[in-house]
C-alpha cells in the first residue's frame, strides 16, 4: 500500500514520535527496579517522564490520546507510573462553534434546535476529543444534556487508525520487538473500541442497560437517554446536577456521611462485573458525580467492558481470593486462565512474587490500599515472566484503580476489603440461585437426552473397533492389569450412568400416564423406576467417593 500525499503528515508525525521513544528505556525498564522507585525519583531514572509522554500524545491528536488511554491498561508494555499518567489522559480541544452544532443537530434529528428545545445554551459545559456537551431545556420542562459529536472526527479517527494499522503490520514483519508487544493487535483493539465509542446509539443503549441493572442500588444514578432526540452523532440525556467527586468541597465532605454512598458504589461495580457481565469501563473521577440529592451518578457510558460467563466466575473467585489475601488461590486462578510455556516460565518465582504483592496490601485503609494497583502490578509481574493474562483482567485493574482514587478521596479511612468480602459472598449466593433457573435444568435435561440417544451408537462403534483390534492407546508406561481394570471401571460407570438416565426419563414419561395403583400419589411403576435410579446413583456415588479414594491411597 503506497503512501498518499495527504497521508505524509500522519506518517511524518508518527515516525518523529517513534524516533523519540522507540529506543527509550520506558519500554524496557526492568519490573523489579520499577517497584523500588517512587514518584520523586521517576524522572531521574527514565529518559522521558510520564508527563512528557502524555504531552507528546496530546500533540499527536485525539486518536493518540485514545491510544494512550488504551496503553494504560497494558502493564506488559509500560511501567506503572507511566500507566498512572496515561490513565488520566484527557486532551485539550477547542470548542465547536454553535453554528456547526446547530447544523449537526438538524442533520441528525431532522428539526432545528430552536424547535426541539425551549432553551439551548450555545456555550458548552464540557468539550472533549469526540464531542461536546450543552445544557438544554425541553418543552416539557425537563432539563437535559445534549452531547454533539465533533464534525469530521469519525473520518479523522479512521484515517489515523488506518495509518497506524498499516505501520503496525509492517513493523511486525520487520521488528521482533513489535511482534513481542503485539503492536498490530493493540491498534486493532483501539479501532474496535473507538468505533463503538463514536456511535452514540450504542452509548444510549449502554445507559439504558446500566440503569436497569443498577435500579436496586438506591445511591447510584444513571442518566436516562431520550431516544427521540438521539442518533449516532447526537445524544440527549437527563441532566445531572452535581459536581465531580474530586471537586466536592472539604466542608461538605465533613458534613456528609459518605460511607453508604461508597458502599453502594463498590457494590454497583461488583454487581456489574460479576453478575451482569457489562460494566461502566471508565469511572475516572471526571465521570463520577456527586448529585444535588447526594447520590453518585456514573456519566459517559461510551466505554463499557463486557465479561463472559466464564470470566465472571473467574473474577468472582479472584476477588474472593484477593479479599481473603489468599495468594495461593490467586496464583492458581491466574495460571488457570493464562497462556504460557512451562519451559519458559519460572513458576516458583512467579508464585513468590504474587505472595509478596498480596501481603503488601493486607490490612490497609482506603487512603493506602490500591486494589486496582495490586491487580495491575500482578498483571505486570506475569507479563515480565511471559505469562499472558487475559485482557479482561487488565480492564478490571483499570476500573478498580479509578475506584480506589474515588474511595480514597471521599472516605480515606474506609475499609474497602471488608465491604468487598461481605458483598462478594452475597453475589456468590445470588449467582448460585440464578444458576438454578428452570431453563438451566431444561438445558441439562436436553444434554442428558443427547447423551442417552447418542451413547449407544458410540459405544457400539467403540466396541466394534475394539473387536476388530482397531483401538489404539498410546501410553508411556503402565501396569497392564491396573490399566485394564481402570478401563473396565470407566465402561461400567458409563453404562450405569446410561441406565440411570434411562430410568429417570422412563419414569418421567410414565408419570404422565394415569394408573389405578399409586404410591404417594405417583403411578407405582414410575415410582419404582425413580427408586431404582436413586439406589443405583447412590451406590455409584459411594463407589466414587469411598472405594476409589481408598484404592488410590
Amino acid at each position: 500500500m503506497g503512501i498518499l500525499p495527504d497521508q505524509y503528515d500522519k506518517y511524518v508525525r508518527f515516525f518523529k514520535f517513534m524516533l523519540k521513544y522507540w529506543n527509550s528505556d520506558v519500554f524496557s525498564f526492568p519490573s523489579d527496579e520499577i517497584q523500588a522507585l517512587d514518584k520523586e525519583n521517576i524522572a531521574s531514572e527514565f529518559d522521558h517522564t510520564p508527563e512528557e509522554l502524555t504531552e507528546d500524545l496530546k500533540k499527536m491528536g485525539p486518536t493518540y490520546v485514545k491510544l494512550g488511554q488504551l496503553l494504560s491498561t497494558r502493564p506488559d508494555l509500560l511501567p506503572p507510573h507511566f500507566m498512572d499518567s496515561l490513565a488520566t489522559l484527557q486532551d485539550d480541544v477547542d470548542e465547536v462553534k454553535y453554528e456547526e452544532v446547530e447544523e449537526i443537530f438538524k442533520e441528525e434529528i431532522g428539526v432545528r434546535i430552536s424547535k426541539a428545545f425551549q432553551f439551548f445554551d450555545p456555550n458548552p459545559m464540557a468539550s472533549a476529543s469526540i464531542g461536546q456537551v450543552h445544557k438544554a431545556i425541553m418543552h416539557s420542562g425537563e432539563v437535559v444534556a445534549v452531547k454533539i459529536q465533533r464534525p469530521g472526527i469519525r473520518k479523522r479517527f479512521i484515517e489515523d487508525l488506518d495509518t497506524l494499522l498499516d505501520i503496525s503490520e509492517k513493523a511486525e514483519k520487520l521488528s521482533e520487538v513489535a511482534r513481542s508487544f503485539g503492536a498490530h493487535n493493540v491498534i486493532e483493539e483501539l479501532r474496535y473500541v473507538l468505533l463503538k465509542e463514536l456511535d452514540y446509539n450504542l452509548e444510549a443503549q449502554n445507559l439504558i442497560t446500566l440503569k436497569a441493572n443498577l435500579a436496586e442500588i438506591k445511591n447510584i444514578s444513571i442518566p436516562t437517554p431520550f431516544a427521540d432526540y438521539s442518533s449516532s452523532k447526537v445524544l440527549t440525556m437527563e441532566f445531572v446536577e452535581g459536581v465531580k467527586v474530586t471537586k466536592v468541597s472539604p466542608l461538605k465532605l465533613m458534613d456528609l456521611d459518605l460511607t453508604p454512598l461508597v458502599d453502594d458504589l463498590i457494590k454497583s461495580y461488583l454487581k456489574q462485573i460479576i453478575i451482569d457481565g457489562i460494566a461502566h469501563a471508565d469511572p475516572h473521577p471526571g465521570n463520577v458525580y456527586l448529585t444535588k440529592d447526594n447520590k453518585i451518578a456514573l456519566m459517559d457510558a461510551g466505554m463499557v467492558a463486557k465479561f463472559s460467563k466464564e470470566m465472571q466466575e473467574t473474577v468472582l473467585k479472584l476477588m474472593i481470593g484477593l479479599s481473603n489475601y489468599d495468594s495461593a488461590k490467586v496464583t492458581e486462578i491466574l495460571l488457570s486462565i493464562s497462556q504460557y510455556d512451562e519451559n519458559d516460565v519460572d513458576l516458583a518465582q512467579f508464585k513468590k512474587n504474587i505472595v509478596r504483592k498480596i501481603q503488601e496490601s493486607e490490612n490497609q485503609k482506603a487512603k493506602d490500599l490500591q486494589s486496582g494497583r495490586t491487580l495491575i502490578e500482578i498483571n505486570q509481574i506475569a507479563a515480565k515472566q511471559n505469562i499472558h493474562i487475559p485482557v479482561d483482567l487488565n480492564v478490571l485493574g483499570k476500573i478498580l484503580l479509578n475506584l480506589d482514587q474515588i474511595v480514597a478521596f471521599l472516605t480515606p479511612e474506609y475499609d474497602m476489603q471488608s465491604t468487598m468480602k461481605r458483598y462478594i459472598h452475597k453475589l456468590m449466593q445470588k449467582k448460585m440461585k440464578a444458576d438454578l433457573k428452570p431453563a438451566n435444568f431444561m438445558e441439562l435435561f436436553l444434554e442428558m437426552k443427547d447423551l442417552t440417544e447418542n451413547l449407544p451408537s458410540r459405544l457400539n462403534k467403540f466396541t466394534s473397533n475394539l473387536a476388530e483390534n482397531e483401538v489404539k492407546v498410546k501410553v508411556d508406561a503402565f501396569d497392564e492389569d491396573r490399566f485394564t481394570g481402570a478401563f473396565q471401571k470407566v465402561a461400567n460407570r458409563i453404562t450405569a450412568g446410561v441406565i440411570i438416565a434411562a430410568l429417570i426419563i422412563g419414569a418421567a414419561m410414565l408419570v404422565q400416564i394415569p394408573s389405578p395403583y399409586t404410591v404417594f400419589g405417583y403411578p407405582t411403576f414410575a415410582f419404582i423406576l425413580f427408586v431404582l435410579a436413586a439406589l443405583i446413583a447412590m451406590y455409584l456415588l459411594y463407589q466414587i467417593l469411598f472405594i476409589d479414594g481408598r484404592n488410590k491411597k
